[in-house]
């Protein structure tokens, strides 16, 4: 009899996770159609790519693929490949070694008006970005730094990500204090502390600053359009706009293939370090 209801009760769970793992299936299906799309799009020849809704081409256009390569206004798609690694790791760079000191000053130091000054850093998380667009463009005109790479990377020395200087903070607090007074009474001071001790703990949070960085640094459009105007100097982003209109036709198909291209850093950046991403989310920005 105990046998019977036991049987009983777990065939309802079956059924629910049957239907969740089902239900978990289609999402991943919706969310990897827009990929298939792009993949399968990538392949179709010209007039198949807006004239026909089919998923699989009708004949592969491997040309599509030569073409992306030979890249667009004279500028292979290796130098624009290697523009937005100078400009994304540039970015990395910078955030993650500005926004871990900038984030140890506010969870490790006592000074005054930190906690207004604070205040003020987190308000600026909801300040949109064309509201600094101009001032900022006046500034690096002045300075002379229009078309070149300095616009792009220099902010990010700054600890101008409050975003990221707030996600540190969070991770910082949960460390225990007793490591820095250890090392405090061996004779470390605020610099090797930070360095030997604290830096190393936070790597979590590092990581998942540096693929936030690159992804959204990689994807950065309007920026790059501000302030970048010589072709030598585009990033793959920025090709990709210029080539369909490198010639009075619009080449969806070799188009497409770029942006296949252009995709596969960021997935392979993720893959990378997916593990950290989840574990310095987890650790830092989901506490209170």
């Amino acid at each position: 009899m105990t046998s019977v209801s036991t049987a009983a009760a777990r065939k309802p769970v079956r059924w629910g996770r049957l239907a969740l793992h089902l239900g978990c299936l289609a999402a991943l299906l919706v969310m990897l159609y827009p990929l298939a799309w792009l993949l399968a799009t990538s392949l179709k020849p010209a007039d198949e790519v807006i004239a026909s809704l089919d998923l699989l081409p009708g004949h592969l256009e491997w040309s599509n693929y030569e073409t992306a390569f030979e890249g667009v206004n004279d500028v292979s798609i290796w130098r624009l490949l290697s523009n937005s690694l100078l400009i994304a790791g540039g970015a990395v760079l910078g955030n993650v070694i500005s926004c871990s000191l900038a984030a140890y000053a506010f969870a490790r130091l006592r000074f005054r008006f930190r906690g207004p000054m604070f205040a003020f850093m987190i308000a600026t998380i909801m300040l949109p970005h064309h509201a600094i667009l101009i001032p900022q463009y006046i500034i690096f005109n002045k300075l002379g730094m229009v078309n070149t790479y300095w616009p792009l990377i220099l902010p990010k020395f700054l600890a101008t990500e409050a975003f990221f200087v707030f996600l540190i903070v969070q991770f910082m607090r949960g460390l225990p204090r007793e490591l820095e007074e250890a090392a405090r009474i061996d004779g470390c001071g605020p610099f090797r502390s930070f360095f030997q001790i604290v830096l190393p703990l936070t790597r979590p949070a590092l990581i998942t600053t540096a693929i936030f960085t690159f992804i959204w640094t990689w994807n950065d459009f309007f920026s790059q359009l501000i302030y970048l105007f010589d072709p030598d100097k585009f990033t793959l982003t920025l090709a990709l706009r210029s080539f369909v209109d490198a010639s009075s036709q619009s080449a969806f198909g070799p188009m497409f293939a770029m942006s296949v291209i252009a995709l596969l850093p960021i997935v392979l950046f993720f893959l990378a370090f997916q593990r950290f991403l989840v574990e310095g989310m987890a650790s830092s920005g989901l506490k209170g």
